[in-house]
């Protein structure tokens, strides 16, 4: 069993030794994601919607180079600085996964390496029948 990374082209993930995400046989995991563009600039500051919509777009990519999609996520967790955005980025979070409707938990943190972050997304995904 092959082991394969993806890459969203972030500058953390050279500097942190981190991959955007991993496959391992028909296994995806996808790191936490944050609302930042390849140049390493915030999407969306002082939006947390607009931030998760580029988080699960990141994440998609993210799925889509390791050979899965969005409807082969089982598990999705949203993890926000401010809990009273769960509403705004939830709805965010239906566009994308309103047929899929993947295992979900939403928590608080107190903050992420950016401080105009509001959201980070984590996946998990099984691609069936298919192994590398």
């Amino acid at each position: 069993m092959t082991r394969q990374r993806a890459s969203s082209g972030s500058p953390y993930e050279p500097r942190l030794g981190i991959s955007r995400a991993v496959r391992s046989g028909n296994i995806i995991a996808v790191a936490g994601t944050a609302p930042i563009e390849a140049d390493g600039k915030t999407v969306g500051i002082g939006d947390a919607a607009a931030q998760a919509r580029r988080c699960i777009e990141i994440v998609r990519n993210a799925l889509e180079q390791l050979g899965a999609s969005l409807a082969n996520v089982t598990l999705t967790r949203i993890l926000l600085t401010r809990i009273e955005d769960w509403e705004s980025v939830g709805k965010v979070h239906g566009e994308f996964f309103a047929e899929i409707r993947p295992a979900n938990t939403v928590m608080q943190v107190t903050r992420f390496i950016d401080p105009n972050w509001l959201v980070e997304i984590e996946a998990d995904a099984v691609v069936e029948g298919q192994s590398t």
